[in-house]
């Protein structure tokens, strides 16, 4: 019968006389076959089959430390039978007739011995500490009996390690405690600026809200505005209508007030304004007319009143000669002369009297024509009566220069002709200054014709340049 070996078994023959296996006693007599298939002859021989499978096993040991703390240690180990002829010659020997849980029970017993002694030699700070160190040495000092029993250990793991007294809880405390208080810390942090992040985020959602109702409020205005274009598109169209028809009509109406305009100061304003030009002339001639008739009355009164007056003085000495020859002739007495001379000085009186009263009236005759005059045209008669001062108001202004006996004069003839000019300009200058002050107009036409200085010369040679002017009036 031909038995096939699967990859995760051995087939264990045994009966019959076998050859010698590589590292296996020859006195063992049976046959390992694996991953391939082998003759079985039934009744001369029998096959078996070892499970290669890894195996895991529990390990729950209480131990003593150095200390004298008895801890407990839960750890795994996995386990199987080696690959190689020697480790399956050894487990099948030992396993091959055995359960899983014997098989459990010897694997425990293993570690348990070792684990023990490792622990024992440590402190329960080391263990914890150092637990891939313990883990390690487990390994090595059960890794020597497993393989006398074909088995190997694949893996080796420490879950646990635990007290009943509490030494590591209470080791573990401060440490605890510390961690404890770092994850508040850092919990409390995390709440921190989780709440920062939070408000940043409402504070974001806020603004962006805030942005949304703005964009919204202006989209709402654009709208609103929009409409009340629209809406107001038809009335607003009208009224810029109406207003280019008003604009129209106002440059109408202004064009036709210029033309009124026009048409008036050409039929109406220019003949006015020429009528009262010619008004203005006609008053203007009458005005002067008047003047002079005026003027001339009044010279004429006041010359027949001088007249009047001379004539009565003249009359009034004839009569009063008259009295006084006739008194003598009549009387030779001293008291008919001295009557006489009495009556004489009397009529002389009278006449005196009458000529003083004529020469009043014809003085007050004048000074109503003026005065008339001045009521008609002010300026005329005031730069009429300063004309007829010139003359004197020119002489008053000359009247230092008769006080000088030589003049000496430089540059000739042209400084006799500044000094006249000067004295001259001087006596206008009081001209002007009494225009002025009356607010007249002059237009110098009052000064006397005639009256420029002549250049004489001295009787003492003049130096080159300058003029000797003698002045009239005084004997060199």
């Amino acid at each position: 019968m031909w038995r096939v070996a699967e990859p995760n078994e051995a087939l264990i023959i045994s009966g019959f006389h076998q050859d010698a296996v590589e590292g296996v006693a020859e006195s063992l007599g049976f046959k390992i076959v694996t991953g391939k298939g082998a003759l079985v002859m039934p009744g001369i021989q029998r096959v078996r089959y070892l499970s290669l499978d890894a195996n895991e096993t529990e390990l729950d040991i209480t131990c003593v430390t150095t200390q004298g703390i008895p801890v407990s240690v839960k750890a795994v180990v996995i386990y199987k039978v080696g690959d190689d002829y020697a480790s399956i010659s050894n487990a099948a020997r030992r396993f091959l007739d055995k359960t899983q849980d014997e098989l459990e029970q010897k694997i425990k017993n293993v570690f348990e011995g070792h684990l023990r002694s490792i622990v024992g030699g440590l402190t329960v700070e080391q263990m914890i500490r150092e637990r891939e160190a313990l883990t390690e040495a487990t390994r090595r000092h059960s890794g020597e009996e497993m393989q006398k029993l074909g088995l190997v250990i694949d893996s080796l793991q420490i879950k646990e390690i635990d007290d009943t007294t509490g030494y590591i809880k209470n080791l573990a405390a401060p440490h605890a405690a510390e961690v404890q208080k770092q994850a508040r810390i850092a919990q409390a942090q995390a709440d921190r600026e989780a709440t920062e992040q939070e408000q940043q985020a409402e504070a974001l959602k806020a603004a962006a809200r805030r942005e949304t109702e703005i964009k919204k409020a202006g989209f709402q205005a654009e709208m609103d505005r929009a409409q009340r274009e629209a809406a107001q598109a038809g009335p607003l169209a009208e009224q810029i209508a109406t207003q280019k028809v008003v604009v129209e009509k106002t440059k109408v109406a202004q064009l036709e007030a210029d033309r009124t305009e026009q048409q008036l100061q050409a039929e109406i304003r220019k003949p006015a304004d020429a009528e009262a030009y010619r008004q203005r002339t006609l008053a203007q001639a009458e005005r002067d007319s008047r003047i002079s008739r005026a003027e001339a009355a009044a010279k004429e009164t006041e010359l027949a009143a001088v007249a009047a007056a001379e004539r009565t003085k003249i009359e009034a000495a004839a009569n009063a000669e008259k009295v006084r020859v006739e008194a003598e002739a009549q009387a030779g007495s001293v008291e008919a002369v001295g009557r006489a001379e009495g009556e004489a000085r009397r009529a002389q009186g009278l006449a005196e009297a009458d000529s003083l009263r004529a020469q009043g009236l014809a003085s007050a005759e004048a000074v109503k024509a003026r005065a008339d005059a001045l009521a008609v045209n002010q300026d005329a008669v005031i730069a009429q009566q300063l004309a007829e001062k010139a003359v004197e108001i020119v002489g008053a202004a000359a009247y230092p220069l008769g006080e000088i006996d030589n003049l000496v004069v430089f540059n000739g003839t042209d400084g006799v002709q500044d000094a006249v000019l000067q004295t001259l300009s001087k006596g206008f200058a009081a001209l002007q200054a009494l225009r002025a002050s009356l607010n007249v107009p002059f237009n110098g036409n009052g000064s006397s014709p005639g009256s420029s200085p002549s250049t004489h010369n001295g009787n003492e040679p003049a130096p080159d340049g300058m003029a000797v002017v003698p002045v009239p009036g005084r004997e060199g």
